[in-house]
């Protein structure tokens, strides 16, 4: 697996420029973003007769108005013409922006700060939707988690470390006037090089006509977006998640002084163990999603980011009596490490939620309109900030506490996720097959790249356990409708997972001839629509863990729809709680104790002509060996 590890591709020109760029890009933002508030909390007197907090509070309102208006002609812009070139003009536009600022700083001119701000934001509108958008078309599919992963854990470092730039750059003996212009200048410019590099990809609409009203393109993508439940849905849970996030980052300089009694070097730890915290989590994904795109990691990152989020209401402190305490000074406060630990958590389970999202958003989404449905998201994204902002101003208003609001944040996390995963239970079912593969077995897999990418196929297996079917599907990138005997299709929590698959049940003649005609008449139509269907030609669980002849129907639903059969084999299941070795199923519990070793194995796919049950019994037979 070394060779498919998401490192990798930090080596390659078809993603290091971009990646290069995109963190210069987000690193700039907030190295000018907090240089500027910094200088308007603290200088605001030299500037204008404005308050600090009016002003703070209208830079933050700059930066993120432009997503509003121009997010939807970026969109169009981007499936319009190559990104790579969308990068370099944008890029050049952001060296442009960063000589405003310079002149605005040399000057304290807060009309030139404040514009150079504004036009930050839309050089970041311009850049988001080509920011996602161009990893599908540089990309193969099962290395789109861990594209993700890279850029995500890029963007919460470079927000960290330009946050943390920026204020030290104020702080510097020879101030703003000199340093802050000379950084912004000079990460533009190596923006720029770097976007040089990034090779270009075709646009997948050239013959789209931009309509450059904001306001009718906004909802017509909206409108598009909607169309694809799934991806729509996707869309609000990553709007969630930056509500979610934008509830705790933004309490974290009051949380820090009020409840922990630390400075400044307190807050900027907070931010420091929550940016790790996300990208370590991202970074994750690949490994625990198999480098697929898993879903079933979602409700994982939802679990943790409510139960962290309890924990940490119940560990913080009173209000403390000491106050500006250092990093060291905090660090030895009782129940500190209980504090960081939580944030840690809910940051990492909080990169187990967005990956997966943003991929699925990428792979589902149809190609002509990818990038106005990432413009949509950027809209909505930045709608949820700004809620979240006006939520939490009102909650401690009416009284509430920083940490009373983190407990509301985590309560509300479980009514938005049970919401999503109610209309879309697909989450929930990749979840559940997520949770059996890596909690109760460890699968070693073989052969998977000769399951199709896509077009129709027949997959056939031995069956060993009730849980075969489930072992198969989360393991292998595309979706199995699996055909199963009606009984073990009725199995309490496994009925709910093949439901969602969707399974066909299928009965002999003798139990119900109806059910069989039924059965065989959906997987001819699933196959005549391209899909893969799963089957157990044994027709039963074994009770021997010996496989058991191939029945005929294969022959039949070959001859009715010929397509290419792929064999595999399971192997290690045999004995375990799932299967009848020397007792029914499911009645001796930790028979293999936890984490038991199973395989996977997958043989190339096989002509129509060529398989018959016979030459299809043999073939899986040898790929599963001796061990059973």
């Amino acid at each position: 697996m070394a060779d498919r590890n998401q490192f990798r591709l930090l080596g390659e020109r078809r993603f290091a420029p971009f990646f290069v760029t995109q963190f210069l890009g987000v690193l700039n933002d907030n190295v000018y973003k907090n240089a500027l508030v910094i200088l308007v909390a603290f200088h605001a007197t030299s500037l204008t007769t404005l308050p600090p907090e009016v002003l703070v509070n209208l830079a933050g309102a700059l930066f993120i108005l432009p997503f509003f208006l121009f997010s939807a002609t970026a969109g169009q812009l981007a499936d319009k013409y190559d990104k790579a070139a969308i990068m370099r003009l944008v890029k050049l536009f952001e060296i442009a922006i960063m000589t405003i600022g310079a002149i605005g700083f040399a000057r304290g001119s807060l009309a030139l700060l404040l514009a150079a701000l504004f036009l930050m934001g839309l050089h970041s509108t311009v850049f988001g939707p080509v920011k996602y958008a161009i990893l599908p078309q540089t990309l193969k599919e099962e290395e789109l988690v861990g594209g993700n992963a890279l850029v995500e854990t890029g963007t919460s470092l470079a927000i960290l470390a330009g946050t943390i730039a920026g204020g030290l750059l104020v702080a510097a003996a020879s101030g703003p006037t000199l340093l802050v212009p000379v950084a912004t200048i000079g990460l533009a410019v190596a923006g720029y090089a770097a976007s040089r590099f990034v090779p270009g990809v075709r646009p997948p609409t050239p013959e789209l006509r931009v309509n450059w009203n904001p306001f009718t393109e906004t909802w017509a993508n909206f409108q598009f977006t909607r169309r694809n439940r799934t991806v729509f849905l996707s869309i609000l849970g990553v709007s969630w998640f930056w509500f979610y996030g934008a509830m705790f980052l933004t309490q974290f300089p009051v949380y820090a002084r009020t409840w922990l009694g630390g400075g400044e070097s307190v807050v900027t730890l907070l931010l420091t163990v929550f940016s790790v915290g996300i990208g370590i989590g991202s970074l994750l994904c690949e490994r625990m999603s198999g480098h697929k795109v898993e879903i079933g990691l979602v409700p994982f990152g939802a679990i943790g980011l409510s139960i962290f989020a309890f924990d940490l209401f119940f560990a913080t402190p009173d209000p403390a009596a000491a106050q500006g305490l250092a990093v060291l000074e905090y660090l030895r406060a009782p129940g500190a490490l209980r504090v960081l630990i939580d944030l840690f958590l809910i940051a990492l389970f909080g990169g187990f939620f967005i990956v997966p999202l943003y991929a699925l958003i990428q792979s589902r989404s149809d190609r002509s309109h990818q990038s106005r449905i990432i413009a949509g998201n950027n809209i909505l994204n930045s709608a949820f900030i700004v809620a979240a902002a006006l939520i939490a101003a009102g909650f401690l208003q009416l009284g509430a506490t920083v940490p009373q609001l983190f407990l509301l944040t985590g309560l509300v996390n479980v009514a938005v996720a049970a919401f999503i995963f109610t209309l879309v239970p697909e989450f929930l079912m990749r979840f559940l097959a997520w949770l059996l593969i890596h909690a109760v077995y460890r699968i070693e897999q073989s052969g998977l790249e000769h399951v199709p990418e896509e077009g129709a196929a027949l997959v056939v297996c031995n069956h060993v356990s009730f849980v075969d079917a489930v072992v198969i599907m989360g393991v292998c990138r595309r979706p199995i409708r699996f055909v199963m005997d009606h009984n073990i299709f009725k199995v309490p929590v496994l009925n709910f997972i093949f439901r969602t698959a969707g399974a066909i049940p299928i009965a002999g003649r003798k139990d119900d001839p109806e059910m069989m005609e039924r059965a065989f008449a959906a997987v001819a139509q699933a196959l005549r629509d391209g899909q893969l269907v799963g089957i157990f030609p044994e027709g039963r669980i074994t009770h021997s863990g010996e496989i058991q002849p191939f029945r005929p129907g294969i022959a039949r639903i070959l001859a009715a729809t010929p397509v290419p059969v792929v064999p595999m084999a399971l192997r290690g299941l045999w004995g375990s709680f799932f299967s009848r070795k020397d007792a029914p199923a499911m009645t001796r519990p930790f028979r293999r104790g936890v984490w038991s070793r199973i395989g996977l194995a997958v043989a190339p796919p096989v002509a129509a002509e060529l398989a018959t049950p016979e030459a299809l019994q043999a073939q899986v037979s040898e790929l599963r060996g001796g061990w059973r």
